[in-house]
């Protein structure tokens, strides 16, 4: 069995993209290896560049994403751990999977449209997203791809181009499957309970960075939105402040939906606030405590992602080689 997952480098890392991203690549990572199979994760810089930029945010946005992979658990000694553009078979192999790509498709993701609506510019780059996620992953025959929810409709289009490619050209790529996490999949803003936590969307107050202090993390629950009742119940509709609160519990925690609404039945929104702050806080500060020694020394940084690249070429190259040679191209 292969893993393979990426993460944008684009801004600071959040509650939500752990719940959804790093602590999902950590346990598929020990899945595979006891699987006797293989864990990739890559920092997909490319993707970056498909919404404005300036250079030297995303030099840093690389760097640190980077580092948060590995304060939050994947050893680049067991997985293969490294960055998209530093393996150019990325962007070759999703120039050969928009042959097989329609443009249809692509108008129908949803991220696009939401993407698109934002801005006054919208690049190529933008609309071709999906077909350089599905060479990110199919360029290493993945088979299991442990994402958040929210690329769920890019993961199924990679498995339709797949399919399509297979069929015209003869089995050359294997088919993955998506793999999403359940509680917590997607942490909501603590003051806007409605919007995903984002660094680029929604109320500053109600996002929890993996990089914030302590104290800082117990103030922003402290102040975070419930509803004018009482009771500690998982109802999205109803009460999705409290429920999104509940959800980060459990993900800080590892205890279920009801085995928290037992606990702070009749106890009020204060109480309960208060402790999801502390579990935040528990389970955050180790990572950042990690986070800091790495970024201690970026050239050390460097040589890992190197060595974590090297290691990818050589799954990539293997895979872009048969794509040419399936599809007619006469290779010097």
């Amino acid at each position: 069995m292969r893993v393979f997952s990426g993460i944008r480098a684009s801004g600071d890392k959040t509650l939500g993209n752990y719940s959804g991203g790093f602590r999902q690549y950590v346990r598929t990572q020990e899945e595979a290896l006891a699987a006797s199979g293989e864990a990739v994760f890559c920092v997909v810089d490319m993707h970056s560049i498909t919404t404005p930029f300036e250079p030297e945010v995303l030099r840093e946005a690389t760097l640190s994403v980077f580092a948060w992979l590995l304060a939050t658990g994947l050893d680049p000694d067991r997985s293969i751990v490294f960055v998209q553009s530093h393996v150019p078979a990325h962007s070759e192999g999703a120039w050969l999977l928009g042959s097989v790509t329609a443009m249809g498709e692509l108008r129908r993701m949803t991220q696009f449209k939401d993407r698109a609506e934002e801005q006054d510019f919208v690049s190529a780059g933008l609309f071709n997203y999906p077909v350089l996620m599905a060479a990110d992953i199919l360029l290493y025959d993945t088979d299991v791809v442990p994402v958040g929810d929210d690329q769920r409709q890019h993961v199924e289009l990679t498995r339709d181009l797949a399919e399509r490619f297979n069929q015209r050209f003869g089995e050359t790529l294997v088919v993955p499957r998506g793999v999403y996490p359940d509680e917590g999949a997607r942490v909501k803003n603590l003051q806007e309970p409605e919007r995903l936590m984002s660094t680029t969307r929604g109320a500053p107050a109600g996002v929890v960075r993996l990089i914030d202090e302590p104290d800082v993390i117990r103030k922003k629950f402290k102040t975070a939105v419930t509803d004018s009742g009482r009771e500690v119940k998982h109802d999205p509709e109803e009460k999705a402040g409290v429920s999104n609160l509940i959800e980060i519990m459990a993900v800080s925690t590892g205890a279920s939906i009801a085995e928290i609404e037992s606990r702070y039945d009749a106890q009020g929104y204060g109480q309960f606030k208060e402790d999801v702050g502390e579990a935040v806080v528990a389970l955050i500060e180790p990572f950042r405590r990690r986070y800091n020694e790495l970024r201690a020394d970026d050239a050390e940084l460097a040589a890992t992602m190197r060595r974590g690249a090297d290691k990818a070429a050589e799954i990539s190259n293997v895979t872009l080689a048969r794509m040419y040679e399936r599809m007619g191209f006469v290779r010097a």
